[in-house]
């Protein structure tokens, strides 16, 4: 895990990777709400060719509404970014750590514990994502 992120390492392809995250966030319980192909994006863009990669922004409805009824500014965080890289053979995933998200703010206990919750659902989803469950 680097200081911001949670951090796993798939020995699966990229594309594969990719569709296990999306099982593994639903299992957890958030939706994918939005979704940048990068290597597309700075393609089209720039004309440049980068590895594969895809930002998922994972949302799970009750955390959020209790997120924005303690806090309704919580929502320039929102939703929770889940990054899959190809690498190599095999894949990463990296999800933006909510503590560090409430470590940038004055949250409330509400908000802490909102993202306390978030925070246990994505190391899950890193930790099954890392035994390859």
């Amino acid at each position: 895990m680097s200081g911001y992120t949670l951090t796993a390492r798939s020995k699966q392809g990229y594309d594969d990777t990719v569709a296990r995250v999306r099982e593994l966030l639903a299992d957890a319980g958030f939706g994918v709400l939005t979704e940048i192909d990068l290597k597309a994006t700075l393609k089209a863009k720039l004309d440049v060719d980068v590895t594969p990669q895809v930002i998922l922004g994972a949302c799970r409805p009750q955390l959020a509404h209790q997120a924005l009824a303690a806090d309704p500014s919580v929502a320039a965080l929102l939703p929770c970014n889940v990054v899959v890289r190809g690498e190599g053979d095999g894949a990463v995933v990296e999800a933006f750590d909510p503590q560090v998200m409430i470590s940038m703010t004055d949250a409330s206990e509400a908000v802490c514990q909102v993202a306390e919750d978030a925070r246990e659902r994505l190391l899950g989803v890193i930790a099954r994502v890392e035994d390859g469950s």
